[in-house]
């Protein structure tokens, strides 16, 4: 079976409500949906992300111009894989080109696993079961938390993550307190500082938050400053959680030797698709380590069946709004839709509503 095309289409796709953080704010999230197709009539469906509308149309002719180059090759997905890592090996995969390639190796594991006619979970040789999962939220104040809890708890799942990072450590530990309050003990709770503290900050901060329940202090510091992720790590009680802006395996074995965190959670894009996600798997596993997913609800849920050291599931549904079929939230846990591939089918009226440009 051989690749005969691969369709983008740039879209901004809607949210419920804009996710703020301490580097701004996302109204709609930039994507560039990647439609494969093959002579043998599969097709193949993911998406890339990219947080600026600005950068949208630099992210489709990325992810068009390195689909070209795959263009009659057999749809294998490993060797696929390898290609574009030959082809990229002097440019690099960084950037742009690291989050297309991930994006293009889920849409190949798609249609490589719709040609099976299974899940891809199952695929893997895994089997689909409920992954907890926890609603990913932007950052509230505590006056503003108690609503967003409120619906988490309505909702059904079994842990809020609230983003922190506001300008007085103050105004951080309010938040978390109002959350806490309005959950309850039986719902976890999580933060993301999104790297916007200083190393001094960062180890005050979270030293100052051991005591209040957190179930993980997320990207305290800089994502690739793995040295100071170590120091907090060895000296905060409450687990370092980062991963998500790992660029490929390599980093994640980089962060790993460093001791950078006491969890893991890449993003199936940026840690290069699906067969970039199984290696990283393999290393959690040798380490020790509980592994989340970051974004991508539709593949993560999928690859956590696959993962031994599955942990949470991120939910914040990116392309939500643009799919036919809800995500499956039941009992505080995501279970992978029991269809061939993903299980992303495009809702055609939404998109065409919603494309860029």
């Amino acid at each position: 079976m051989k690749i005969t095309g691969i369709r983008t289409t740039a879209v901004l796709a809607p949210l419920p409500r804009p996710v703020r953080t301490a580097s701004g704010a996302i109204e709609r999230f930039p994507l560039v949906l990647i439609d494969l197709s093959t002579d043998a009539g599969v097709e193949g469906r993911a998406y890339s992300l990219v947080y600026l509308p600005e950068l949208l149309p630099a992210l489709e002719r990325c992810v068009a111009a390195m689909a070209s180059m795959l263009a009659g090759r057999e749809l294998v997905p490993r060797d696929l894989h390898d290609h574009l890592l030959k082809r990229c090996r002097l440019f690099g995969l960084k950037g742009m080109t690291g989050i297309a390639l991930g994006g293009l190796d889920m849409a190949i594991w798609d249609a490589w696993s719709r040609a099976r006619n299974e899940p891809l979970a199952r695929a893997l040789g895994a089997e689909l079961r409920p992954i907890k999962a926890y609603n990913s939220v932007g950052l509230y104040d505590a006056a503003s938390v108690v609503e967003i809890a409120e619906e988490t708890l309505a909702a059904g799942y079994a842990g809020l993550k609230i983003k922190a990072g506001f300008a007085s450590f103050a105004q951080d530990l309010a938040a978390i307190r109002a959350a806490r309050r309005a959950l309850g003990d039986d719902t976890a709770l999580m933060i993301d500082y999104n790297q916007s503290l200083s190393p001094p900050e960062a180890m005050a901060r979270c030293k100052a938050l051991d005591d209040e329940g957190l179930t993980w202090i997320e990207e305290p510091v800089l994502a690739d400053d793995f040295a100071s992720c170590a120091r907090i790590a060895d000296a905060v009680r409450t687990p370092i959680q980062i991963g998500e802006n790992f660029n490929g395996p390599g980093e994640m074995r980089a962060a790993i030797a460093a001791g950078a965190m006491d969890l893991v959670m890449p993003d199936p894009q940026y840690i290069h698709g699906v067969t970039g996600w199984l290696e990283a798997s393999a290393l959690a596993r040798t380490a020790g380590l509980p592994m989340s997913s970051h974004l991508f609800a539709e593949a993560a849920s999928h690859l956590l069946c696959a993962t031994p050291t599955a942990d949470w599931l991120e939910v914040m549904d990116a392309a939500g709004g643009l799919r036919r079929t809800p995500l499956q939230l039941r009992d505080g846990c995501v279970t992978p839709w029991d269809a061939p591939g993903l299980g992303i089918e495009w809702d055609g009226a939404a998109v065409a509503r919603q494309r860029a440009g």
